[in-house]
């Protein structure tokens, strides 16, 4: 199995272009005793037929099929450039992992990059990284790039009957999670909820808290407090700025006054409103019909593709519609899981939405770069 070290990591790398950057890679792979040195011809090959760039700063340029002969040892290199290099489309790179696998071993490395990828905030640290130890961390996740939520921090249904008791609740979740300690439990307690609107109310602190989260505790039957209804409280225990997005999708919510979305949503739903724009737009349904479903190949000709308009585009799987991903992001659309024939339901908003639908579904109809039957 892939994994990446601290030794693993070239610092203080430059090269003029990708093609010079990818060369001082092979290099790298083959002092390293992992490649022959026709490999190199295999990386600059799969590089011409579609870039490597996942987003968030990194590439992964690997070898074509056709070179795998010319591996001698699975392997990973990455060379840091804290400068950056162009890979093409302005699209700079900070790291970039070179791989050599005698097999599809590389998607083990995305697999494990999926979470810091999607995140924001992720290049910028990982430019101004300045020891091999920081990328290992922000790499394997031990530095927090986006707020805890997940389906284990929102509880649906309720018996509280007073604002105390919720506000424990919604406090003892994150605290299951890890995230926080005994203090912040206390500083919730002491805190005065504010009310956002139609039966909403949110709490905050900063006190004792490990990992910026988020919970939500939705109340079986509705009650008051200060004379206004209280139908479900959120939570947010913070130590960064990860969860001020999530505000701003709040504010979004509560101008319009859909704040009551959250009562008739189920878990997957919540976190959607919590961390993704809503889109009430253009909807379309294609097959994916490459033999082994949307891996980094075809996926990058899928997000290639979506880049190339304006408007906001969301991706979903019909089997689970909740779960919707950005599709200008090649590693939010690795998270889906889409494989052969699944049904993947696109979603368009905005002034070129119906060119973007028709551009999307005539790439998936020709193979997304790839021959298929």
């Amino acid at each position: 199995m892939l994994s990446i070290n601290t030794h693993d990591i070239i610092l203080s790398q430059a090269a003029e272009n990708k093609q010079d950057a990818i060369k001082s890679i092979a290099n790298g792979l083959m002092d390293k005793g992992y490649v022959e040195i026709g490999y190199v011809n295999g990386m600059l090959a799969r590089e011409a037929q579609n870039t490597t760039f996942l987003g968030n700063g990194i590439a992964i340029p690997h070898g074509t099929t056709d070179t795998r002969d010319q591996i001698k040892q699975t392997g990973v290199i990455l060379h840091h450039f804290p400068q950056g290099v162009n890979w093409g489309d302005d699209n700079m790179v900070y790291l970039a992992i070179g791989i050599a696998a005698k097999s599809d071993q590389h998607l083990e490395i995305l697999k494990m990059l999926t979470k810091v990828l999607s995140a924001e905030g992720v290049e910028q640290q990982l430019q101004n990284a300045t020891t091999a130890e920081t990328i290992v961390d922000l790499l394997t996740g031990k530095v927090q790039t986006e707020m805890l939520l997940t389906t284990d921090l929102i509880q649906l249904e309720t018996a509280a009957q007073d604002i105390s008791q919720l506000t424990a609740l919604a406090a003892d979740l994150i605290k299951n999670q890890g995230a926080v300690g005994d203090t912040f439990a206390d500083a919730i307690a002491a805190n005065n909820p504010t009310h956002l609107g139609q039966g909403l109310w949110l709490t905050a602190s900063n006190q004792g808290v490990n990992k910026t989260a988020l919970s939500f505790v939705k109340v079986s039957q509705s009650f008051q407090h200060l004379d206004k209804p209280v139908s479900g409280l959120l939570c947010i225990a913070s130590n960064s700025e990860l969860h001020l997005k999530t505000l701003d999708f709040l504010i979004d919510m509560i101008a319009k006054q859909k704040v009551d979305k959250f009562f008739s949503s189920n878990q997957e739903q919540v976190i959607n409103l919590l961390t993704k724009e809503t889109l009430e737009g253009t909807q379309k349904t294609f097959t994916i019909r490459n033999p082994h479903g949307l891996h980094a190949r075809p996926g990058a000709m899928l997000v290639n593709t979506a880049k190339k308009f304006a408007a906001t585009i969301q991706l979903a799987k019909t089997d689970t519609p909740d779960k919707t991903v950005n599709a200008k992001s090649l590693m939010k659309v690795m998270t889906l899981g889409v494989k052969f024939k699944d049904q993947l339901q696109v979603t368009a908003q905005g002034e070129d939405a119906d060119q973007a639908l028709l551009a999307i579904g005539q790439a998936i109809e020709d193979g997304l770069g790839e021959k298929i039957q």
